[in-house]
């Protein structure tokens, strides 16, 4: 777990109140795809600490970033879809009593998604983790972002291998949901942006190939289990 550690950008305010969820391509009316997750997502500038990207961190430009590189990718084959960014940062911090949170995600909650990717673990604090709690809080939150029970579901573990990775697989096999492993690669310096950022935290974040890297997991998971279904 230690690799984890290096990762020192603080894990809340890490977006204004009213942009935790945010849309792209909204005036389609085809499928809708949500993804779930916090600064690896989306993080806004921060020039104190280096950042001066607003898109998942540390990609050297939006379109690099692992939901931008999914977005592209699913319109090859869903030219009429359109894409919800939910930023859940502050559920993470605060996981225990996650319905406390709900309020900065309502506007993900009237999206309707189709497809939800959770990709939401690193924030949420190791000491003392519970995941009995956390597993029902998860379930919550989902329930929360997805009110007609009609989506399709894919979970990702940790980019830094993180103690609440098994509460996932553990959803997952329960839920018998589409699971995404990523704990490797936050073990590979090659994975991330070391050399390019001062900020130790920003560094360890992923660069291009880390997106990259995520981005075709996940599109993997999603073609193989959720569009060969539909």
């Amino acid at each position: 777990m230690e690799q984890i550690s290096k990762n020192t950008v603080k894990g809340t305010k890490q977006l204004e109140n009213s942009t935790y969820v945010t849309f792209e391509n909204r005036e389609k009316t085809g499928l809708k795809i949500m993804f779930v997750g916090n600064s690896i997502t989306l993080h806004k500038a921060l020039p104190e600490i280096g950042w001066h990207n607003r898109c998942g961190m540390a990609a050297s430009k939006k379109d690099n970033d692992y939901v931008h590189i999914c977005m592209k990718e699913i319109q090859k084959h869903h030219s009429d879809a359109s894409f919800c960014i939910c930023q859940v940062c502050e559920w993470e911090s605060n996981y225990k009593n996650g319905a406390e949170t709900y309020h900065l995600y309502e506007n993900a909650r009237k999206y309707n998604a189709d497809i939800i990717v959770m990709r939401a673990i690193e924030n949420c604090e190791q000491k003392n983790f519970d995941k009995d709690v956390f597993k029902r809080e998860y379930a919550g939150l989902i329930g929360y972002l997805d009110p007609l029970k009609k989506a399709k579901l894919v979970v990702t573990t940790g980019f830094w291998k993180h103690i609440g990775d098994d509460a996932i697989r553990e959803f997952a096999a329960e839920h018998s949901l589409a699971l995404c492993e990523l704990g490797d690669l936050g073990e590979k310096d090659e994975m991330k942006a070391i050399g390019k950022f001062e900020h130790d935290g920003v560094a360890n974040h992923q660069g291009d190939l880390g997106m990259q890297t995520i981005a075709q997991r996940i599109l993997n998971v999603i073609f193989d289990n959720i569009f060969v279904s539909s």
